[in-house]
């Protein structure tokens, strides 16, 4: 599908949600869960999305109840040929919301971990995996180190030892693309806060083409990443021209001729996996359990809460207390970010080692940044805001309820209030 938009780069797909004019009834209920006011149309009447303003995260589409939005890109079929072409490793990155949702889709209880037979049903189907668990932890090291020298600078004068720039507190969380998206269109003030860090998959698609060359003992571009993903928004993300830094790194090396290739290939969604199993004859249920294969399929318990609200944070604080302390976070928690308000803070004081003082650190998760966001906002613009670290995810309750996972047609997310039907009300 072809949509004119003026808020993407070249080579981003733009609307990679769209709404059937045949099936949509007008009720309103895909502008309740819009963060962007995207979705236009009086009630009762034909709706529509402005790409533009649309940051490609699929709530309007887990929440209505006749299934009128659909997603314009499907690379299912595509990911069969390269699974089948025996010159190509196909790389299946697993996010941790995936394994804790799919199962539905093949009769088990809602919220049953079945990260076995994902394993074993993905390798039956001829990927090789790449957990994006283990990115994740490669991200914590990576948004935790950054915190860390954001706060140093800020407390105690402390300058990169590299010469690099150091950015603002607060420093927001970068993990999740629609969030990237909504500072980059609505408040691009922000985006000195944002961490630097890329996401895990964008992490694991770089890994997968460089590392994992060695690995898989293919060359990167017989390598084809796939984004396996309860997010909608990451097809857009994986799309970003600026997500070539395999290509970059393996041309430097003289590693790489020809044309360039991206970090990752394509994502499907928890529901595209689900449908490639069935095309494919695998029943996850009926799986055996197997094991990823490779130290790519490792990880800890900081990338595993990943997939829920407050889990970026909460392993963010462990390696923050980690390493300014220089001792482990016991117990190896942080209970105070978990929960489900929409708006959850934390005060922690930690003892610097290296300057040997007491260091009270404010932290903020946000998630449904629809109803959420804009007063946390607003104090970090106004130069108020008593935070140093916040978390961001638009999603209600994080990655677990994206719009990528399964669908239950009520019309009603899980996680959201109940609230007025009609969107004015």
């Amino acid at each position: 599908m072809n949509v004119a938009a003026k808020t993407y780069q070249k080579g981003e797909i733009p609307g990679v949600i769209a709404i059937k004019a045949s099936v949509c009834k007008g009720c309103d209920a895909c502008k309740r869960h819009c963060p962007t006011g995207a979705i236009t149309g009086m009630f009762g009447a034909t709706h529509s999305i402005n790409a533009d303003l649309c940051l490609s995260c699929g709530q309007c589409l887990i929440n209505c109840p006749f299934g009128a939005p659909y997603e314009t890109s499907d690379t299912v079929d595509a990911v069969i040929a390269k699974l089948q072409d025996k010159n190509t490793t196909v790389v299946g990155i697993i996010a941790p919301a995936v394994r804790v949702a799919i199962g539905e889709d093949f009769g088990l209880p809602a919220g049953s971990l079945v990260t076995g037979k994902l394993y074993g049903s993905m390798r039956k189907a001829g990927f090789d995996i790449l957990d994006n668990n283990f990115t994740a932890d490669l991200t914590i090291m990576e948004e935790g180190s950054e915190f860390i020298a954001r706060a140093r600078h800020a407390v105690f004068g402390e300058e990169n030892a590299h010469g690099g720039h150091i950015g603002p507190l607060p420093q927001f969380t970068s993990c999740c693309p629609a969030w990237v998206r909504f500072v980059e269109t609505k408040y691009p003030a922000l985006i000195p806060h944002l961490s630097s860090a890329k996401s895990p998959q964008q992490m694991a698609g770089t890994v997968a083409k460089t590392y994992g060359v060695k690995v898989w003992n293919k060359p990167a571009d017989r390598i084809y990443t796939v984004g396996i993903m309860p997010c909608t928004a990451k097809k857009l993300e994986a799309s970003r021209p600026e997500f070539i830094s395999a290509y970059e790194y393996n041309s430097k090396k003289g590693q790489a001729a020809g044309a360039s290739y991206p970090d990752v290939d394509t994502v499907l969604t928890t529901r595209d996996l689900s449908r490639l199993f069935k095309k494919l004859g695998i029943n996850l249920a009926a799986e055996k359990e197997m094991e990823g294969g490779t130290l790519l399929a490792d990880y800890t318990g900081a990338g595993t809460i990943f997939g829920n609200t407050g889990g970026v944070m909460e392993a963010a604080l462990r390696t923050a207390y980690a390493v300014i302390t220089g001792n482990e976070l016991k117990p190896l928690e942080f209970k105070k970010v978990r929960g489900l308000n929409g708006v959850k803070s934390a005060s922690v004081t930690i003892r610097d080692s290296k300057y040997n003082k007491d260091v009270t650190i404010n932290v903020a998760v946000v998630h449904g940044i629809a109803r959420n966001i804009a007063p946390v906002v607003d104090e970090v613009l106004a130069g108020r805001s008593p935070y140093h670290f916040i978390e961001v995810m638009n999603c209600p309750g994080g990655c677990i309820n994206g719009g990528g996972q399964p669908i239950y047609g009520n019309g009603s997310s899980w996680i959201d209030a109940i609230r007025p039907w009609f969107a004015w009300k």
